[in-house]
């Protein structure tokens, strides 16, 4: 039971005493809020792990029924006698009826909403009953679907796991559209409050909402505007000072009546510390603090972070009126989008915590990222991403919540968007860390309205021209109206683009469009050779990727012994792709030999991956300024499963997290080869030119010098350059290409910046000798664990596993060059050298 008094905070979570049942059957079970039905019902013993073995089609009946919640709460006179007191519901999942003392309060219908009711007519003294009935979003779905009568496209819908044959009903719902299954995820269509619930009571006005905004920085001046939206129930001469800091920067003074205004407040900051990127500065933050009065009595504060920053979407036409750029502009800085694409961390939302979402996000900034793009298929993610991102310096391209489906043109529905898209833009507009707003996901290139040879099969082709038509003007009402009107009326200076991805003005984009942004996946869909990710460079790579499985420890979470055959009923039900096993050993065939068991397939799948994605980030940097962003298909995963991940949902770090930290280094050396040379570019995203050194040496496998050459560069500062080139001969020799290996080497102040392992065969091909790895350890100053490997031969794809832990080393998966000392950073564990395990590519099909 949840007390509140005169002296409480105005905001009072209602999150205890919770109970829940099947709604009007069985004895009422005690329940978490935040949380769902399925989580509840694990909590409770009803049901087993969902995400073990193939426990989900079991567990497909919970979407189906209706459930019911409850609680109470006291309220003592002094606080029922305040002028206001609302409730507020920051999330409810998603059809639902809440009854406050026996009365019907509010009839929620979208996830992404935050409903506030003035409670005040239904409160009592003493004990007050909150009880929420959770309508079967399935049955909700159906009811509109057969409504509208008009089957509209979702193909990552996976009706037919849910029973429902061909009805796919997610476009009719504002929720989660990966909730409903997507081919990296499993289908648990979720119920219940899946963010708290508030009381919050007031007298005389507070600051509802308020928005601070740079609108320029010139002569190391940054002009501010800070808006406060008040609401006031007493009508008077307010006044609200702004302070930044704690220092006082702003007075305004208004008259105000009843209801809601705005005082709008502007001041300037001299010298101002700004908000950068990672990697280009400090990503500063300020605390804006605003204090409402009337008649010199503080009635409300109001505190916000924010950083100091101006950022643009640059799209230039070329010189030669050949396409458009795409980049971000950050403190009038291009800046070079390093990412990757970010789902949600869980199906089961508020099992995701803080400690969470850290290592995630650090884990973007240990891999030199700067960019993660929040797709559209997930959710608004919580206040604590956003502000992890701020602190970090990591930018945000945000997604509205529109995935691979097209929408119904219903009124209700319409409207429900414009305010789902009010409510999130007000919420998140004062974080610095959001540089784009973009309208959906693969939308418009799959319905391809502007190029009619073009589409997803199944799409726009598959209806008579009047229904295309009627389904097309919904998507333009939506993502052409809707969604950026929203954008310009509450923010300033933000950009909305319209879908993901877009060429731009009614022109669809493709794989080799020369504006806007591309997701190319001729590589993996398309069975492109990985070569090809030369041959498809846009001005941004906002999404490609490549599959690969999780780690054994991780599989063996979800498996029992029997099921660990890459095909077994357990593992396809973990691989949600249905080309996925398929696609991985097509291309393994043509990298790499057949793994010798199932370990080592899951070993090289990851090898496989890392590569792909290499070649991949390493001409887009290559290619820049032409190519001025890429963000790889995707950076985690929602459960247990294999995927283009490359962290497991258990955070463990895949071959490709590892690959991307070295690839995106902020100074690069990238080799690129052609059939009779090999040019050796160096990428840098630092600001300022940079003497250094660039050294080559080639090897054979037993550490042999074959060539040797050492060059003093000027690095340029944000931007790619070749420094070097190699005649093929001249390089190798007399060689053969599968016997030796190509180190290149940046050196800063006699420090190796930079480095890059080239080979000239494919890894199926290479002549690899057994590895004799010579390992000790030591302890350094600060208490941390530290790994030296060596040995006389090169090893390549050394795996570093502790048994019993898991830990992510300062590297993994690398090549161990001859004669050379590797030191791995293990972390503050004591560890036993006996428990430290090594896997190479030559064991994974040598016995």
């Amino acid at each position: 039971m949840t007390n509140l008094n005169s002296n409480a905070q105005s905001k009072v979570e209602i999150n205890s005493d919770w109970k829940f049942r099947q709604t009007n059957i069985g004895e009422w079970l005690s329940a978490t809020v935040p949380g769902t039905v399925h989580t509840d019902l694990l909590h409770n013993k009803i049901i087993e792990d969902p995400y073990y073995r193939t426990n989900e089609k079991d567990l497909q009946w919970i979407d189906k029924v209706n459930w019911e919640y409850k609680t109470t709460f006291n309220l003592n006179q002094s606080v029922l006698s305040k002028e206001n007191i609302e409730i507020i519901f920051n999330g409810l999942d998603t059809y639902a009826d809440v009854y406050l003392n026996d009365s019907k309060i509010l009839s929620a219908d979208n996830m992404f909403r935050t409903w506030k009711i003035d409670a005040k007519p239904w409160l009592k003294s003493g004990e007050n009953e909150l009880h929420i009935v959770f309508q079967s979003p399935i049955n909700k779905g159906l009811e509109l679907y057969e409504k509208f009568g008009l089957p509209l496209p979702a193909n990552n819908d996976q009706s037919e796991n849910g029973g429902l044959g061909e009805n796919r009903v997610s476009v009719h719902t504002r929720k989660a559209g990966y909730h409903y299954g997507w081919d990296w995820g499993p289908r648990f269509a979720t119920s219940g409050i899946w963010r708290p619930i508030e009381i919050n009571a007031w007298n005389t006005a507070q600051i509802d909402n308020s928005y601070i905004v740079t609108q320029n920085i010139k002569n190391n001046t940054a002009q501010i505007a800070a808006t406060a939206t008040i609401n006031s129930s007493t009508g008077g001469n307010y006044k609200l000072i702004t302070k930044l800091d704690g220092k006082k920067v702003a007075e305004n003074s208004a008259l105000l009546d009843k209801g809601i205004q705005e005082i709008k407040s502007n001041f300037k900051i001299k010298n101002p510390k700004l908000w950068w990127p990672v990697g280009l500065g400090d990503a500063h933050l300020y605390t804006v603090t605003q204090e409402l009065y009337l008649n010199n009595t503080l009635i409300d504060t109001k505190e916000t972070k924010t950083g100091v920053r101006t950022a643009k979407l640059i799209q230039k036409e070329d010189a030669d009126k050949s396409g458009r750029s795409f980049y971000f502009e950050v403190n009038g800085i291009p800046v070079f989008g390093k990412g990757a694409n970010y789902i949600p961390n869980d199906l089961f939302l508020p099992r995701v915590t803080l400690e969470d979402y850290k290592t995630v996000i650090n884990s973007a900034v240990e891999a030199n990222m700067n960019m993660l793009r929040i797709w559209g298929g997930g959710i608004y993610e919580n206040d604590e991403f956003y502000e992890l991102c701020d602190e970090k310096g990591i930018m945000v391209w945000q997604d509205f919540m529109f995935a691979c489906s097209m929408y119904p043109d219903t009124p209700e529905l319409q409207e429900s968007i414009k305010q789902e898209a009010i409510d999130n833009v007000q919420r998140l507009r004062n974080h610095p860390s959001i540089v784009l707003w973009c309208g959906n996901n693969e939308i418009e290139v799959a319905w391809s309205e502007y190029d009619h040879s073009r589409g997803w099969g199944g799409w726009r082709k598959s209806y008579p021209r009047a229904q295309q038509n009627k389904i097309w003007a919904a998507y333009e009402t939506i993502f052409h109206d809707i969604l950026p009107k929203v954008v310009a009326s509450e923010t300033e200076a933000i950009d909305y683009w319209k879908s993901s991805p877009s060429a731009g003005p009614e022109q669809v984009a493709t794989y080799n469009t020369t504006s806007g942004d591309i997701h190319y996946w001729g590589v993996w869909h398309g069975l492109h050779p990985f070569s090809d990710f030369n041959n498809h460079v846009g001005r941004f790579m906002s999404e490609y990727g490549f599959q690969s499985f999780p780690e054994f420890s991780t599989v063996k979470k979800y498996t029992i012994p029997s099921d660990w055959d890459i095909e077994s009923e357990v593992m396809a039900a973990h691989q949600r792709s249905g080309i996925g096993n398929l696609r991985i050993k097509q291309y393994m065939e043509s990298h790499y030999k057949t793994p010798k068991d199932f370990e080592s397939f899951l070993y090289v799948s990851q090898l496989l991956q890392a590569k792909a994605i290499k070649e991949a980030l390493e001409v887009h940097r290559r290619r820049m300024p032409y190519c001025m962003g890429s963000l790889y298909w995707q950076l985690n995963d929602c459960w247990p499963v294999a995927s283009w991940s490359s962290m497991d949902y258990y955070k463990n770090w895949k071959a490709q997290q590892y690959m991307a930290k070295k690839a995106f280094e902020p100074i690069h050396v990238s080799p690129k080869i052609s059939d009779s040379k090999v040019e050796f570019y160096v990428v840098s995203d630092k600001l300022k030119s940079q003497k250094a050194v660039l050294k080559i040496t080639a090897m054979d496998f037993n550490g042999n010098i074959i060539s040797s050459t050492k060059n003093n560069i000027n690095i340029q500062p944000n931007t790619s350059t070749m420094y070097h080139t190699a005649e093929m001969a001249s390089l190798i020799n007399e060689y053969e290409k599968q016997d030796l290996v190509v180190l290149s080497e940046v050196i800063i102040k006699n420090k190796i910046v930079s480095e890059n392992i080239t080979y000239f065969a494919e890894p199926k091909d290479l002549k690899l000798l057994k590895p004799e790895i010579i390992k000790t350890f030591s302890i350094s100053k600060d208490g941390k664990t530290h790994l030296t490997l060596s040995s006389k031969t090169l090893v390549k794809d050394v795996f570093i596993t502790v048994s019993g832990t898991s830990l992510k080393l300062s590297d993994n998966y690398f090549d161990l060059i001859p004669n050379t000392k590797k030191e791995i950073e293990i972390g503050n564990q004591s560890i036993d050298i006996t428990a430290v395990e090594i896997t190479t590519l030559f064991d994974s099909y040598s016995n």
